[in-house]
């Protein structure tokens, strides 16, 4: 799928406001309960897809999921549940949303909660390639799919309702700058890291309005975590003796900026529309500063073998440096957090962003 410029985009936006003001949609519904958690995203929210296609960027093996119901790896990258499980929970739903292309589950169990997410995708078709995954714009694709699904299984009445009240999640971004623009020159070598920051904004907004058009009305975007605190970036920050690479956490708090000021504007330009920033930056953070807080102790490294490269592939069960206590570790594997810490950060976002939507559950 071709992606559009920014001046291009800003265009289709405009023409798509004066459609809404002409054309209006019953689908901008009063506020009810959340009906389900949808979620599109990479890693940090995958449940599981990447199991299903051809692709390295797989943790459906131990030690991953050691600490999930069952002891069972479901390819989450971390050692239990991840955010939107949690979210799921709080919200009165099932304490896991099935990934969409795990063929053990049905149109049932994912009429309350469905993963679209791939673990290495991005807002960029090009972060995708890198590792053959799943590209946002297919992400999209499997909603509609699934939208036609829900509205065979439940009517339509009933399918848009869920569709119009549900959450949807979206955690997305890191990939872009750490496995892509960082990492080869595809995309740094035509273009300034504020130009990269801007076609990525311009690629979000596209993403927000398709899913409004489909129903979306309820969206939680996640900003970027500080992604020069993960243990991948501290080792290799040598020069600091292995200290956060605060040029990557500026970076991060800098795009979440314009993240949130394209929430800010379709929530103030689209009929019925009520997305919301979810800074998922400072609760982690603290984590990371303040550990003691949060009954944790290693912030540095993550508790799958040495703590520094592994994730994915490296991450197996045979690495005997693997710790024996994830509860007391912030990060899993180099890259993604603990289920415990996939649990604070939920909890800041549900007394935060989330929390307008929390009196309609």
């Amino acid at each position: 799928m071709e992606q559009c410029d920014i001046s291009s985009s800003s265009s289709i936006l405009s023409l798509f406001i004066v459609l809404l003001l002409f054309c209006p949609s019953n689908n901008g519904v009063e506020a009810g309960k959340v009906t389900a958690i949808i979620v599109f995203g990479d890693s940090s929210v995958d449940a599981g897809n990447n199991n299903y296609i051809p692709t390295l960027a797989r943790s459906n093996f131990e030690p991953y999921g050691r600490d999930f119901e069952g002891g069972k790896p479901t390819g989450r990258f971390c050692n239990g549940r991840i955010s939107p499980d949690f979210m799921s929970e709080a919200f009165g739903l099932k304490p896991v949303v099935p990934a969409y292309l795990d063929p053990t589950y049905s149109i049932k169990d994912f009429a309350t909660g469905v993963c679209f997410a791939s673990a290495g995708s991005g807002y960029d078709n090009a972060t995708s390639d890198v590792m053959s995954v799943i590209p946002l714009w297919k992400e999209v694709e499997y909603f509609k799919e699934y939208k036609e699904k829900l509205i065979s299984f439940l009517g339509e009445e009933k399918a848009m309702e869920t569709i119009n009240e549900a959450l949807y999640v979206v955690s997305i971004g890191t990939n872009d700058f750490l496995e892509n623009y960082f990492a080869g020159p595809r995309r740094s070598a035509h273009f300034t890291i504020d130009e990269y920051q801007y076609l990525l904004i311009s690629i979000a907004q596209n993403f927000l309005m398709d899913i409004y058009q489909l129903g979306a009305r309820k969206v939680s975007m996640a900003g970027l975590p500080p992604m020069g605190c993960l243990p991948l970036e501290r080792a290799t920050n040598l020069k600091s003796k292995n200290a956060c690479k605060e040029d990557y956490n500026k970076l991060a708090l800098d795009f979440s900026e314009k993240i949130k000021n394209l929430v800010t504007k379709l929530r103030s330009l689209l009929v019925g529309f009520r997305p919301v920033f979810s800074n998922a930056y400072d609760p982690i953070l603290e984590a990371i500063q303040k550990p003691e807080v949060f009954g944790l102790e290693t912030v540095e490294v993550g508790c799958c073998g040495t703590g520094i490269y592994e994730m994915g592939v490296l991450c197996h069960a045979d690495n005997s440096l693997s710790c024996t206590d994830a509860t007391k570790y912030v990060f899993w594997d180099a890259f993604h957090g603990t289920e415990t810490l996939n649990q604070i950060v939920t909890d800041y976002l549900l007394k935060t962003s989330l929390a307008e939507f929390i009196g309609e559950s």
